[in-house]
Order: C-alpha cells, then structure tokens, then sequence
C-alpha cells in the first residue's frame, strides 16, 4: 500500500502541473487588464504601464510562466494583486470556513445517509423503501441554491430561528450545511440503497443467512462493508468539490471561504490569487481521491494495490 500510494503522489505532479498550465494560460485569455483596475479607470496610460511593469505583466507569457514555476516549487505562490499580500496567507485566512462547511456536510451526509439507504433496501416495499426514494428524487432535482433561498425565508426571514447570512459561532453554519448537505444525503442514500440489494443475492450473504446468522450481523457484517466503496467515492468526490470552494453557497450565504475568496479573483483579474486556490483545489482533490483508493483495500480484502 505504501508503494501503491508513492507512486500515486509521483503522478500527480504531472497532473497538476497541465491543469495549472491551462489555467495560467486560459485565464490570461481573458479580457479585462488587472493593472488598469489597480490604476484606476481614469489613469494615465503612463501610470498604467508603470503597475503592469510592477506585476512582471509587461514580460513575455513564458517569462512570466517561468517566473510562476519557479516560485511555486519554492511554496511562494506569489502576491495577491487585489489584497496586496502573499497569495499562501489570503488562502490560508479564508480556509476555515471552506473547511468548516465541508466537515458539516459530509458529517450529516453520513450520519443521515448511509442510514436511510440502508433501511430502505431492508424494506424496499415497504413504506420506509419508497418514502427514501421519493424523497431522494425530489433532493436529487432540488438546487441547492434553491434550497438554500427556501431555508433562509423560512428559518430567518419569517421565523428569525437561525441567522440568514455572516459566518461567525455554529448558528450560521446550520442553513449552509442543510443547503448543501440535502442533495448529498440524497445520492448517497440511493447509492447506498443500490449496493445493498445489489450485495444481498451473493452467495456469501445467502450463506451467512443458511448458517443462522441473525439478520443484524448479516447486514452489518456481510452486506454493508461491501457496499461502501463506491459510497465512500461519492463522498470523497463531495468532499473534495466542497473542500475546492461550494462557489454559489459561499456566496448567497456570503461566507468568507475558497468560493468566495475565488469569485473576487476572477472579478479583479488577480492571476496569482486564483493560481493559488486552484493549485490548492486541485491538490485537496487529488489527495482526497488518493485516500478513497487506499481505503478501498480496508474496506475490501480482494482489493490488491499494483
């Protein structure tokens, strides 16, 4: 396994390396010029030219894709164009409410999901089945930033039970985490559900069940462990886009997170800061995708690491 993983971490770097190259190229792309929204609208071409030649933006592409490159390995992701400070600390002062929301999200996604999925393949006839399905169905085609709209008009807006927007103490981290978690608890429910019947025709279950086994240990034993890897991808695949930056929940619940941070970015054309989240993103989702795989092989004894 550790080999398994060494090998892994080695080729990320070429992956990470095309992504942020397409990124630095695409976005210089772009129309809008950073330096004349640092100058000013009414600024001299003079004064424009003098910011552009202090963001190294008068140099040729390359030059200034070298000039990247090389800082970057050196963990200095440059200088934010709109804070006026390093990228690393602007990232790092808006990371704990992206992470926060995530933690949450996938928290309640759990504790709610996996179990619903479970009961309703137990009795998928039954009423507790189809109220799962229906319900997954309608969280499935529900926007979250629908939901969240919902969430503030009947909780803060007519019943002032939880804040409606700010980030700061656990009552503001309720409706964000609702907003996102519904559609997850949703997918992982109906995955969750889909594995398990699918589980329940093996020959080992029917086995298990022929040597007296109770109906418990059954479940928890021989059909649910299982059935989590592909559970455990969708939510690693969550957690990684919630931990990138949930972009439309951060911002109609103006939390100060990754989403945030990136949309005022891209808004003010500050290259080396939106650089920065998305080298970070695409890191946090290649690792968290790295530790699904590896876990695959404790969840699965068949499971063999090339």
């Amino acid at each position: 396994m550790a080999r398994y993983a060494i090998i892994r971490l080695v080729r990320l770097i070429p992956q990470v390396l095309l992504v942020v190259t397409l990124l630095f190229v695409l976005f210089r792309m772009l129309p809008g010029d950073p330096a004349q929204l640092i100058a000013g609208l009414t600024a001299s071409a003079a004064e424009i030219a003098r910011v552009r030649h202090q963001l190294g933006l008068d140099k040729p592409l390359w030059v200034q894709y070298g000039v990247f490159l090389a800082q970057a390995v050196q963990g200095n992701l440059g200088q934010s164009i709109s804070y006026g400070q390093p990228v690393t600390t602007v990232v790092a002062a808006h990371l704990a409410p992206t992470v926060e929301l995530t933690v949450s999200s996938i928290v309640l996604t759990v504790v709610l999901g996996i179990p619903a999925g479970i009961l309703s393949a137990v009795r998928p006839r039954g009423l507790v089945g189809y109220a799962s399905t229906l319900v997954s169905v309608v969280f499935l085609a529900v926007p979250n930033f629908w939901l969240g709209l919902l969430l503030v008009e009947w909780l803060s807006v007519k019943t002032h039970v939880l804040p409606a927007v700010g980030w700061g103490g656990p009552a503001s981290l309720v409706l964000p985490t609702l907003a996102i978690a519904a559609r997850l608890v949703a997918l992982v429910a109906r995955m969750t559900r889909s594995s398990m019947l699918d589980v329940s025709f093996e020959d080992y279950v029917r086995t298990a069940r022929a040597k007296g086994l109770s109906a418990t240990r059954v479940l928890l034993r021989h059909m649910l462990k299982p059935t989590l890897p592909p559970v455990i991808t969708i939510i690693g695949l969550q957690a990684g886009y919630l931990l990138g930056g949930a972009l439309v929940i951060e911002v109609l619940f103006a939390i100060p997170g990754i989403g945030q941070l990136m949309v005022t970015g891209v808004a003010t054309r500050d290259y080396p800061l939106v650089q920065g989240i998305t080298l970070f993103y695409v890191a946090a989702f290649m690792l968290i995708n790295l530790l699904v795989d590896i876990s695959y092989g404790w969840l699965d004894p068949r499971v063999r690491y090339a």
